[in-house]
């Protein structure tokens, strides 16, 4: 038996303990106060007379998906579970809409944690690899299915969206980008694909043929060309981003329950399930041990760019 194979093994056990943490934690009693709550990693603001929950990465160091902003996403969506979709849960304030934008000037997401990936991959460490993933991808199946309650969930991209934030992305119901902001799967570049859904949710959009020439191209896109090829559903001039969601909401306001359920529908016709989200982002683990030195580099190199433009982002404000 060779090191994968026996590293697969061991890490299995713990993976069956992770999952149900998991799935403990989500469907744990949330905080009633969370708008009084103290986030690091994000921000929250409720519109009761638009009906919307706005959500917005508000990370300080790299603009990535690490596990403490990946643990501040999920108290926001116990929290809607709890508040508007477990039995008995009633609120005054009606909740019609969910939005995650970012306030990190120029960035929506810049994706994995790159650095934690090159040093699970030296290490060998294929538990911890998956770990990450799955952590990932229960947090981006919550938001393709809206927490369980009965509303529409909207993505606000208003700079760079690249690698896993583009896949963060593409789960809501409804993509808004702005203009300028730039979106793609540059993962290809060091020999690896993007495995926290993007290939789920692209194919939703795009096809299969498509979905795949996307991937392994690894091109950056802007929001106009994604606009014109179906994947963006809301262009928005930029600075303006905010402004068309509340446009667009008020307009809709009649046929809200239709709406909804037409994203129902497309869910039910072309679904993407938990189970096939987690058998992906294994494989995608799985390949990350057979990258090689000068693939490992390559991350590296690539999480030390997202270090400046972080930087460089913050001293602009």
């Amino acid at each position: 038996m060779d090191f994968r194979s026996r590293a697969a093994n061991d890490a299995e056990q713990n993976l069956l303990i992770e999952a149900n943490d998991l799935l403990i934690s989500a469907t744990a009693t949330s905080d009633p106060d969370i708008f009084k709550k103290q986030f690091k990693e994000i921000e929250l603001r409720f519109d009761r007379s638009d009906e919307i929950f706005w959500c917005y990465m508000n990370q300080k160091s790299r603009p990535s998906y690490t596990y403490e902003l990946g643990d501040e996403i999920q108290q926001v969506q116990d929290w809607i579970h709890s508040n508007y979709a477990m039995d008995g849960s009633q609120r005054s304030d009606p909740l019609r809409y969910f939005v995650c934008g970012s306030r990190t000037p120029g960035i929506y997401n810049l994706g994995g944690d790159l650095k934690h990936f090159a040093d699970c991959i030296r290490r060998r460490d294929l538990g911890a690899l998956k770990k990450y993933a799955r952590t990932c991808v229960h947090m981006q199946y919550e938001n393709s299915t809206g927490f369980g309650a009965p509303i529409i969930t909207m993505a606000l991209v208003q700079g760079d969206a690249l690698g896993g934030g583009f896949e963060h992305a593409l789960a809501f119901d409804i993509l808004v980008a702005e203009k300028s902001a730039r979106l793609g799967l540059p993962e290809i570049l060091f020999n690896l694909f993007p495995g926290m859904g993007a290939y789920s949710f692209l194919r939703q959009r795009l096809g299969r043929k498509d979905t795949e020439r996307f991937i392994l191209e690894g091109k950056l896109f802007t929001a106009t060309e994604l606009y014109e090829m179906g994947v963006v559903d809301i262009l928005a001039e930029d600075g303006m981003g905010e402004a068309a969601i509340i446009e667009y909401t008020k307009e809709n306001r009649r046929r809200y329950h239709a709406e909804r359920a037409v994203y129902r529908a497309r869910k039910i016709a072309n679904p993407v399930s938990l189970e096939e989200l987690l058998e992906i982002t294994d494989t995608w683990a799985e390949t990350a041990l057979y990258l090689e030195e000068a693939d490992v580099r390559k991350m590296e190199r690539l999480a030390t760019a997202q270090d400046r433009r972080i930087q460089r982002s913050l001293l602009a404000v």
